[in-house]
């Protein structure tokens, strides 16, 4: 028998059904709601509590530090898979066969050269534009050199139009980069995997050869997979309003950037490095701002540490601290910001105060002490997080298309002025 929910208002009962997922989360299917009872909405403010749609691409329970895509556990991906695989596995739902990833990264190739008429678009920021601003407006800019809208209908439309963007957003991601510091663009090497080519258009040095480091790879590999999808956060609902209007893939994707531009979204490993370095600057005593952390009048915040969504260990955390580890000790890095970095986790492992809270170090933390080993400078860090979560954005916008979801368009409760009679200019 299905469970339904009963809401009273004004002693008048209203029966709303329930519904249940595959991992067995409820919601109450309140779509009917403003319409059975005459106009009565809710108001969920940040809409932590409301669903926006169904999904089958990414699983998240943050009570037991539960993080799966398509049903596959991130631990497992991230150990065994590359960044390929699983951008194929959201966006297509399946892991694909040799020949189907042959042929995807293939395909990639194909479509990564840049229109040189970006390159002027790129030429007139100034070096000092944040990487995201460009990034936002050079992915937006695409929909001119690809007027055609995608039919949705067509499968081959569908795919040329996700592999377009795979292809090019890594050189838009490097020329922002390069652009920021004053390098002439790399157009990347079809020799080398996705990552290592990233790497390569990254930090080739214009007279110098690229030599590629496994270690260095293998970690942003694992990163960009951690990063690639994450459920309903204000990025991906934002690709997935804006898609609603069935505005294009391209366009849906531009938002989504800026969504994730703002310092509560995926600024986060920004804030860690520059809390660190305010740490060095007072002097580099870790246990003192540990205990500036559990004084709750002390305004100090512990950046990089506990989650949001995660009331236990982070389990993508978990996944890159050995990275951390290895990227540290194979580039000989000495760094005393690092070093800080380092105390701090140790200190809050073992802390009492921060292990029975679950203050753990999350994906935050580590993914900013690894940019930072790699010279990625900070201004960088949400432009890596975008690359890594274009795959899940792509696969959101895909999921919505094909279930003809309708056009986003939340209620409010009005709180203004009520009805005022209109005075001329010369009454006021």
């Amino acid at each position: 028998m299905s469970k339904t929910a009963i809401l009273e208002i004004d002693g008048k009962k209203y029966e709303f059904p329930v519904i249940k997922g595959t991992e067995n989360e409820e919601a109450i299917d309140i779509k009917t709601l403003r319409s059975v009872t005459g106009g009565v909405t809710t108001i969920d403010p940040g809409y932590k509590n409301t669903g926006s749609c169904e999904s089958a691409i990414t699983f998240l329970n943050g009570e037991e530090g539960v993080l799966r895509y398509r049903g596959y556990a991130i631990e497992d991906l991230a150990e065994k898979a590359d960044f390929l695989e699983v951008a194929y596995l959201l966006i297509f739902g399946e892991l694909p066969s040799q020949q189907e990833l042959n042929k995807f990264h293939e395909d990639i190739k194909q479509h990564s050269h840049v229109d040189e008429d970006v390159k002027k678009i790129l030429d007139g920021f100034p070096k000092s534009a944040h990487p995201m601003g460009v990034l936002s407006s050079l992915t937006s800019a695409l929909v001119a050199f690809n007027p055609s809208s995608v039919n949705v209908d067509s499968e081959e439309d569908m795919y040329n139009a996700m592999v377009r963007i795979l292809a090019k957003f890594p050189v838009l991601t490097a020329w922002a980069y390069r652009k920021r510091t004053g390098q002439p663009l790399d157009y990347g090497d079809d020799s080398l995997g996705y990552v290592d080519n990233f790497l390569k258009m990254m930090f080739k040095k214009p007279h110098g050869e690229y030599k590629s480091n496994k270690v260095v790879v293998d970690a942003l590999d694992k990163l960009l997979i951690l990063h690639a999808d994450h459920e309903q956060n204000c990025s991906t609902s934002t690709v997935r309003m804006v898609g609603s209007s069935h505005a294009g893939l391209f366009a849906s994707l531009s938002a989504g950037i800026n969504a994730l531009w703002g310092p509560l979204h995926g600024g986060a490993n920004q804030a860690v490095i520059e809390m660190l370095e305010n740490i060095k600057e007072d002097g580099g005593d870790t246990h003192k701002f540990m205990q500036k952390a559990k004084d709750k009048n002390d305004p100090f915040r512990l950046m990089g540490f506990g989650h949001r969504v995660y009331k236990n260990f982070d389990p993508r955390a978990r996944i890159i601290k050995k990275s951390a580890d290895d990227v540290l000790s194979a580039l000989g890095v000495e760094d005393p910001v690092l070093n800080i970095a380092k105390g701090l986790e140790k200190e809050a492992l073992e802390d009492s105060y921060f292990v029975d809270r679950k203050l753990y170090p999350n994906v935050d933390f580590y993914s900013g002490i690894i940019y930072r080993a790699m010279g990625i400078p900070v201004e960088m860090f949400t432009a890596m997080f975008a690359l890594g979560r274009l795959p899940g954005w792509i696969a959101q916008w895909r999921e919505m298309r094909l279930r003809k979801e309708p056009i986003g368009r939340p209620r409010q409760v009005y709180i203004g002025e009520t009805h005022r009679e209109f005075k001329p200019i010369e009454k006021r």
